[in-house]
């Protein structure tokens, strides 16, 4: 069953909170993220889809302003819960007492924002071949298209890598009804699930797609990772489309299929294996490289680029996809057709269809689509579709000893801290070493009495930085709970997390985090002499 129609899980507080009116909660001294603000003022809810949406809602209700909040302050272990409710960690096993891996493990977390969370994650070892997949999943209008992708992205990755052999031995054991060698290693935390009633059409496509694979290539042929990556997101996201538009004569099912296409995600993928580091991006989730300089601290190297309305060269390139007469209209309020924010993705068929085949699918569609405000909604100046594209941006490094960790996550944390910030968090961490940095107070004008207010709170903060057990864990901490002077603030990690899920997306969206640490001493070997 699919977790949208699931009751979600929520803070142990917003069922104290749910009912106050959002001016009562507005009140309690925080301030809704400066990004989400700007771009959707303050009484919209921010999301990825149609202002018009919101709007729709909200016409029909009011709001009292005249009772004060009265703040629900978690305590430290409740806090805890919370964070560490959907933690998971992994350690690649050691083989004679070494370990011959170049990734030694890798600690994810999530915490929801929207209700149910429209984020997911997965981590996979190849079996057939080498490597490994970690891969950040960011739904938007549902979580239908990123529950997907968790499922079926890294068996299409998985495919495109294998061999013809190996492939011809695929499909052989398929033929004559025999077990089927696994291909993937799953490192899942049991609430990522599968959707089991969706399983023999996932498995159906995929053959079709190796089947394909079988006439394409030849025998001895070693397939290419960047080709490899590049053709299974395309794919996937065709058979997404195809299976839409050709439904099921399951009802839940057709309903699935469709739900899928019409939501939308992006994905963020590394694939990792020995010192060959590949990432395939679509869309505004980002992976960013933990190096450790000479003096201990740790930079930031970013590892894919964000495609939204600041790349530059992302604008230029739709634009370059569309008529002249379009230049105004296909980027809109930094947004796609003025609606969307990234501008790749898988599923969002909204932006990829034709009007006619849109009308032509809803209206063969079960009931429940009739209904869809969001599925009857046709973009403003739609002419030439598709205007999106889930074609992922492949970058490639070679890694080196000093690069110790890479941090995947969905843009909740990015829009939360700077990339810099990020590594040192981990950084520091991982080495249990706090570089000591001069205090910094912003600009702000401080008495002395709370500037040794703030020393004798780092100093504290020093021994307590490491209670967490994941590093995903404590970086979320940060995230949430950062106060003007960079340090987690107790109180407002409280009351972050106590937020009532219809109004938490106001502040912050979904966070997931993947946080992989490399083996130096692996990779030094790996690399010829010479280099470092």
């Amino acid at each position: 069953v699919c977790a949208c129609s699931a009751p979600s899980a929520m803070p142990v507080s917003s069922q104290l909170l749910r009912g106050l009116p959002r001016a009562q909660v507005l009140a309690s001294s925080l301030l809704p993220c400066q990004q989400h603000h700007a771009q959707l003022g303050p009484h919209r809810p921010a999301s990825r889809w149609p202002p018009r949406i919101w709007q729709s809602h909200q016409q029909s209700r009011s709001y009292q302003t005249t009772t004060v909040l009265r703040s629900y302050i978690l305590s430290p272990p409740q806090v805890n819960s919370i964070l560490k409710a959907n933690e998971y960690s992994f350690k690649v096993p050691e083989f004679d007492g070494k370990n011959v891996s170049s990734v030694m493990g890798f600690e994810s977390n999530q915490l929801p924002a929207n209700a149910p969370i429209e984020d997911r994650r997965s981590a996979a070892t190849c079996l057939q071949t080498r490597g490994m997949l970690l891969g950040v999943f960011d739904g938007h209008a549902g979580c239908a298209c990123a529950q997907a992708l968790s499922e079926r992205l890294f068996y299409y990755i998985a495919v495109s890598l294998l061999p013809h052999n190996t492939l011809c031995e695929l499909e052989a054991a398929v033929e004559n009804g025999r077990a089927l060698s696994p291909i993937l290693q799953w490192h899942k935390h049991p609430n990522d699930y599968f959707s089991r009633e969706a399983q023999t059409l996932y498995f159906n496509s995929l053959r079709t797609y190796w089947q394909e694979l079988i006439d394409l290539t030849s025998p001895g042929e070693i397939p290419d990772t960047r080709e490899a990556l590049l053709n299974a997101f395309k794919r996937l996201d065709n058979d997404i489309s195809l299976e839409a538009q050709v439904g099921d004569p399951n009802a839940f099912l057709h309903y699935w299929v469709l739900r899928v296409a019409f939501s939308g995600a992006t994905a963020c993928v590394a694939h990792v294996d020995g010192s060959d580091l590949f990432i395939a991006n679509s869309g505004d989730a980002r992976a960013v490289l933990g190096v450790q300089e000479e003096d201990g601290s740790f930079s930031a190297h970013t590892l894919s680029n964000d495609h939204s309305a600041q790349n530059e060269e992302e604008m230029a390139r739709i634009r370059g996809e569309h008529p002249p007469s379009e230049r105004k209209t296909v980027i809109r309020q930094d947004r796609l057709l003025g609606l969307l924010m990234p501008l790749r993705a898988f599923g969002d068929v909204k932006f990829k269809w034709s009007i006619e085949l849109q009308k032509g699918v809803i209206e063969s569609g079960p009931d429940q689509l009739h209904e869809n405000e969001h599925t009857k909604f046709i973009p403003p100046n739609y002419h030439t579709p598709p205007y999106l594209t889930a074609e992922p941006e492949i970058t490639y490094h070679k890694l080196r000893p000093q690069d110790r960790f890479m941090v995947i996550a969905s843009d909740g944390l990015w829009e939360t801290l700077h990339r810099q910030e990020v590594v040192r968090i981990v950084g520091e961490y991982l080495t249990g070493v706090n570089q000591r940095q001069p205090l910094k107070v912003g600009g702000y004008k401080v008495t002395l009495g709370q500037m040794q207010g703030l020393l004798e709170e780092r100093k504290a903060r020093v021994s307590s930085a490491f209670e967490d057990q994941n590093s995903a864990t404590h970086l979320i901490r940060h995230a949430v709970g950062n106060n003007e002077f960079g340090t987690v603030d107790h109180e407002r990690l409280s009351k972050m997390l106590s937020l009532p899920e219809e109004l938490a997306r106001m502040y912050r969206d979904d966070i997931t985090i993947i946080i992989s640490q490399f083996n130096p001493h692996v990779i030094g070997a790996q690399r010829p002499e010479g280099q470092s």
